[in-house]
């Protein structure tokens, strides 16, 4: 009951009138108190349990993110599982929400505990599988290639184990100078999800490291299941590195060798795929070579022997016959033009002959050298008619050479 000087509800509390921590911690486990029995499924981190106690604790954590509560359930309920509790195991218990006002936690008390069986677990990986096909994450065209010589591989793997060394042996025999950037984690039980993710953010942002292989050996449904986890699952599908997924043997199919940008059967197949093979990429480079050069002799081989066929060539045999021949052609079209040239001036020297011979004919001279006269007046006219003529004028004479001077002594 809440004291007369308080809010009545969380709502009312201000600065001036707040609620103190026992009515807060009280109002909250009454409210949990109302809360009904209920079945909660998740993965067991921690599992306490003394001897002689009738009471054990575990913690139940959510698989898929960072989040537990603890669980307090009698130890009778833990004997009549058909296998004894292990920490790791996805169980699903019946429980009721309890708030302790002292410590202001809220647990479970669990009533029945069962383990989750594998057919349910390959159950819901089925139902994720088509989940995440339909989202497209599964498609071939998202997929990003795998670069030719990385500068630097990234890798996820456990701690001291033996994929470590596979990939990294694997990868070096082929292309021993291959670099590693190699975070270890744990890549099974309850923390696996969250580090390899981590691991996996941490690689992603690094600029040099230009593929990732994410590695785990072989094992148990169980075991694999961080690799078909839907947080991790999403993380690597977001990536901006290509991602390799080296998840168990070739049997073994995690959710995670469908996103993956490329899935390695096996550790060794990973180490194989990240890095080219150095002997097989020199035999290339030998081989490219002597394509080359048996291309280029054959080139030389052709062209020498075009050469040598145009050179048995008459042509080429004499190479001034060309010269003579065309030599010949322009000594014959200069004759020709010589020729032609003549020919026009004899033709305009007859022609012009011919027009003196008319001029002169024509001409006046060759009137007064038929014994004609020009007779003029003083002032040059022509005297044309006897009527122009006065006594006593003087008048010009023209013959064919020279000229002399008349009177008129009388006209009739």
């Amino acid at each position: 009951m809440t004291p007369p000087d308080l809010p009545e509800r969380a709502a009312d509390t201000t600065a001036d009138q707040p609620w103190p921590v026992r009515l807060l911690s009280m109002r909250i486990a009454e409210y949990v108190e109302k809360m009904s029995v209920l079945w909660v499924e998740g993965q067991v981190v921690q599992l306490t349990r003394r001897p002689g106690a009738r009471t054990a604790y575990l913690t139940l954590r959510d698989p898929d993110v960072d989040m537990s509560l603890s669980v307090a359930i009698q130890v009778n309920a833990l004997d009549a599982m058909p296998t004894p509790l292990s920490q790791g195991a996805r169980v699903v218990l019946q429980a009721k929400p309890v708030f302790w006002t002292q410590r202001g936690s809220l647990m479970l008390d669990a009533r029945q505990i069962r383990p989750v069986g594998v057919g349910e677990l390959l159950a819901r990986l089925e139902h994720l599988k088509r989940t995440l096909a339909s989202e497209g994450l599964f498609d071939r065209e998202r997929k990003k290639p795998l670069p030719f010589l990385p500068r630097t591989v990234g890798l996820v793997c456990g701690r001291a184990s033996a994929a470590e060394k596979d990939v990294v042996e694997n990868a070096r025999r082929r292309w021993p100078t291959v670099r590693f950037a190699i975070r270890e984690v744990a890549v099974q039980g309850p923390t696996a999800v969250t580090e390899v993710t981590a691991a996996l953010a941490e690689l992603d942002a690094d600029p040099t490291v230009e593929v990732i292989v994410i590695a785990r050996g072989g094992g148990s449904v169980e075991d694999l299941l961080p690799f078909s986890n839907e947080s991790l699952l999403r993380a690597v599908a977001a990536a901006r590195t290509p991602v390799v997924s080296a998840i168990g043997h070739d049997v073994d199919s995690p959710l995670l060798d469908h996103v993956a940008d490329w899935r390695a059967s096996t550790p060794t197949d990973a180490g194989k795929r990240v890095v080219p093979d150095a002997a097989d990429e020199r035999r290339g480079i030998q081989q490219s070579r002597e394509r080359g050069r048996r291309a280029l002799a054959g080139r030389i081989a052709g062209e020498r022997r075009h050469l040598t066929s145009l050179r048995s060539r008459p042509v080429m045999a004499d190479p001034t016959a060309i010269i003579r021949a065309r030599r010949e052609e322009l000594e014959a079209l200069r004759q020709r033009s010589r020729h032609r040239v003549t020919a026009a001036v004899h033709r305009a020297a007859d022609q012009v002959a011919h027009l003196r011979a008319q001029v002169r004919t024509l001409s006046p001279l060759s009137t007064l050298e038929r014994g004609y006269a020009v007779v003029q007046h003083a002032d040059g006219r022509i005297v044309m008619d006897q009527a122009d003529l006065e006594v006593e004028e003087l008048l010009r004479v023209r013959v064919a050479r020279g000229d002399f001077a008349a009177r008129v002594v009388g006209l009739p």
